[in-house]
């Protein structure tokens, strides 16, 4: 076999291994993230201490929605996309994230938690990450984006999972047409 055969088959392989690789965290009954260039609309989302703006949003299931997130408060605000379950356990995962020092009101403690460096969780805090791709962390003053595509869901919520936010009032609806 010829190194031009074999890489073809080495590449091959590869590109029919790719689903088996990918995260399951990736797809999630609601949708999947997406790239922003495939966006058919954009909805930007206005974070404040402590409420989000708007505070719901209409959806058709298949549409790829780019949200522009814009932190106009004070404190570190998170954009998630789940079910009132899906945000519990995350609540849960975000108050440990606090209490270990890699959360601070403001923005991200030890480790250097960069959640645009997505994967990368703290040396010293092995495991703990926040790299969910239904969800992104914006400190006080910037702007993130995420873009996802919808599937059909029910009760679907976006809600700011820091410790207290979402039990203040920062939620809001995501009604999924067909």
């Amino acid at each position: 076999m010829t190194v031009r055969n074999r890489l073809s088959l080495a590449g091959c392989l590869l590109a029919l291994s790719l689903p088996v690789m990918a995260s399951p965290a990736d797809h999630a009954e609601f949708g999947q993230p997406a790239p922003a260039a495939s966006a058919t609309r954009t909805v930007e989302i206005n974070m404040t201490d402590i409420a989000f703006a708007p505070t719901s949003l209409d959806v058709k299931a298949g549409e790829t929605v780019r949200f522009v997130l814009v932190n106009k408060g004070q404190l570190l605000h998170e954009f998630n996309l789940g079910d009132a379950a899906m945000h519990a356990a995350h609540q849960k995962e975000m108050l440990q994230m606090q209490q270990s020092g890699m959360l601070t009101p403001t923005g991200m403690g030890r480790g250097g938690m960069d959640h645009s460096s997505m994967g990368h969780g703290s040396m010293d805090m092995p495991g703990m990450k926040h790299d969910d791709p239904n969800s992104v962390l914006v400190e006080p003053g910037k702007t993130a984006e995420l873009t996802w595509t919808f599937a059909r869901a029910d009760n679907l919520e976006f809600a700011c999972n820091v410790p207290g936010h979402y039990q203040a009032g920062m939620v809001g609806k995501v009604n999924v047409a067909p």
